[in-house]
């Protein structure tokens, strides 16, 4: 064992923080601050470093003036080892300039702080116990937002913290990173987050990584002028970090931020950087026929049999997921110009491969390549995946939010045959935490799990026989020819059964009228019948009544009296 906690997913629920003033800190930090024109906060912000609670031997400064129109000045308050330094020449904005602290950094852990950030008493120290527990967690501080335009002087902000009266600072604004804490709150404090989310809240206004690991993924993307953070959230994870957010670590921002004063433009101007480079934002990846700096899946089909890769890698590149990038990692080098027999070429299936796909941008040879996508395949060559069968297996590693998917496709005397869709997260946390006794699929299964599919049952076959299928062209009059006579033969059908209706209705309708007829008889005989009765019934009626006529006229006849 190494000793290093291994944290499933970003359940960092295993590590125990101590309290706040209850430890005895060892790590080295350094407060990295990339400031444009912002003198009057920055000056708050470096007073408010100046009474942190975290030992002053352990923390040093590095301000960074990003090209200020009016150059950035260190005022008189300020921790003991603060120093400045111009953003170097070549690049400019927030990016850049904190790559530049990051380079000149000498702390073991960085603390990017905005240099419109005002921390509390405990906010450097809140952090860094995080980072005494695990050596890949990043911390993010919670921020407080304040519209305040009347701003304290430095010794009134290095009172209130000496005091721990931070809150009455200043006065709090209504505006918060909702969006932020509506996933933590929703996610357990983001330990239950999935992988995808969790990169989400990423908010460098206050946030400190291992310097190492930083390094390591190659800094911040310094081409960026907004929406660095963002895309930098989303390397963190792939390099298998765990991200924690400390609502003890508080801040005040003095004034809104642009995703609170101008949203649309940001995000119309963000979109297009973030879709390049963030796979996990799939809304921004709705055309299939785009090709993107970073793909969602990277997958190797190994060089073997042309006919066997080249049907591989269509079926690949032909499925519902269009950003994938196909790797055939083989012997290249060992294609010269030399003269050869073309036809006994012992290299011959290699120079095949290489003709097919030398015009296809998403087909690579060699790598390694620019971007870390979040998910990497792997098929044998021969194997063909249907067309959603890549959708159906990310779906469902996503849904479970699994580390690793083992695809079994046929098992023989020599072994079992698979594919296998790997988490890059799940791969990199894996080899931060292996100890040399660790079997990697189970500490894969360990941090993240992993699951065996019958990988036919997902849509995985042997290629045909033959491939690509050989068909000759059809000459276009021939083509159109047995199209019409296709739609001649569905007319012709269509018309047989309309016909066969018809009939139908027709032996009904004599049915019916014969029925109509019946009862028409039948109704006749009824109507005569009753004008019979309504005679008879008006005879009798009609006796009765002359009965009763000559009863009352002739009382003293005799009722049986006749005429």
């Amino acid at each position: 064992m190494t000793g290093i906690p291994r944290i499933r997913r970003n359940d960092f629920g295993v590590l125990a923080p101590p309290a706040l003033g209850a430890w005895e800190p060892t790590l080295t930090v350094t407060v990295v601050i990339p400031a444009h024109d912002r003198q009057e906060t920055l000056d708050l912000t470096l007073a408010a470093l100046s009474a942190q609670s975290y030992p002053d031997h352990l923390l040093d400064v590095i301000v960074v003036d990003d090209g200020s129109a009016t150059p950035i000045r260190l005022p008189e308050l300020v921790p003991a080892r603060t120093k400045l330094i111009p953003s170097p020449p070549g690049g400019w904005g927030r990016a850049w300039a904190v790559q530049a602290g990051l380079d000149a950094a000498t702390g073991e852990v960085v603390l990017v702080l905005d240099a419109d950030m005002v921390p509390h008493r405990r906010h450097v120290e809140a952090q860094l116990r995080w980072h005494h527990l695990a050596p890949y967690v990043v911390v993010l501080g919670w921020i407080d937002f304040t519209a305040a335009t009347e701003l304290p002087t430095q010794e009134r902000v290095r009172q209130a913290l000496e005091s721990e009266e931070e809150g009455e600072l200043f006065p709090l604004s209504p505006h918060r990173h909702d969006w932020a804490e509506q996933i933590i709150r929703d996610h357990d404090g983001l330990r239950s987050a999935p992988s995808s989310l969790a990169t989400r809240i990423h908010v460098g206004a206050t946030a400190s990584y291992p310097a190492e690991l930083l390094r390591s993924i190659g800094g911040l993307d310094t081409s960026l002028v907004l929406a660095e953070d963002t895309e930098l959230g989303y390397r963190l994870t792939q390099a298998g970090v765990v991200f924690v957010p400390d609502p003890e670590s508080r801040a005040w921002h003095v004034g809104l931020p642009t995703a609170m004063r101008d949203f649309q433009a940001l995000k119309r101007y963000n979109d297009p950087f973030v879709a390049d480079r963030v796979p996990y934002r799939r809304y921004l990846r709705t055309d299939p026929g785009r090709q993107w700096l970073v793909p969602y899946v990277d997958a190797t089909v190994p060089a073997g049999p042309y006919e066997d890769v080249r049907a591989t890698v269509d079926g690949l590149l032909a499925g519902t997921i269009p950003d994938v990038r196909v790797t055939v990692p083989g012997p290249w080098e060992s294609l010269t110009a030399e003269r050869r027999s073309p036809l006994a070429d012992p290299h011959l299936d290699l120079r095949l491969i290489q003709a097919n796909f030398a015009g296809d941008p998403r087909v690579h040879l060699t790598g390694p390549l620019e971007g870390t996508a979040p998910f990497r395949l792997s098929v044998p060559p021969g194997w063909v995946p249907s067309k959603d069968t890549l959708e159906r297996l990310l779906d469902h590693m996503e849904q479970h939010d699994l580390g690793a998917l083992c695809l079994a496709l046929e098992e023989t005397a020599q072994g079992v045959t698979m594919a296998r869709l790997d988490r890059t997260a799940a791969q990199s946390r894996a080899a931060l935490v292996a100890a040399p006794d660790d079997e990697w699929d189970d500490l894969i299964d360990a941090l993240f799990g992993l699951e065996w599919l019958d990988g036919q049952s997902w849509g995985f076959k042997r290629r045909p026989a033959v491939y690509p299928p050989r068909k000759r062209p059809v000459p276009e009059l021939v083509r159109l020819a047995a199209e019409h006579e296709k739609k001649i033969a569905l007319y012709r059908k269509r018309t047989a059964a309309l016909r066969a209706e018809l009939a139908q209705l027709r032996r009904e309708a004599g049915k019916n009228a014969r029925d109509a007829a019946r009862w028409r008889e039948k109704a006749e005989t009824w109507r005569r019948e009753a004008v019979r009765l309504a005679r008879a019934q008006n005879r009798t009626v009609l006796k009765r009544a002359v009965r009763k006529v000559r009863a009352l006229a002739f009382p003293d006849d005799s009722p049986t009296r006749e005429g």
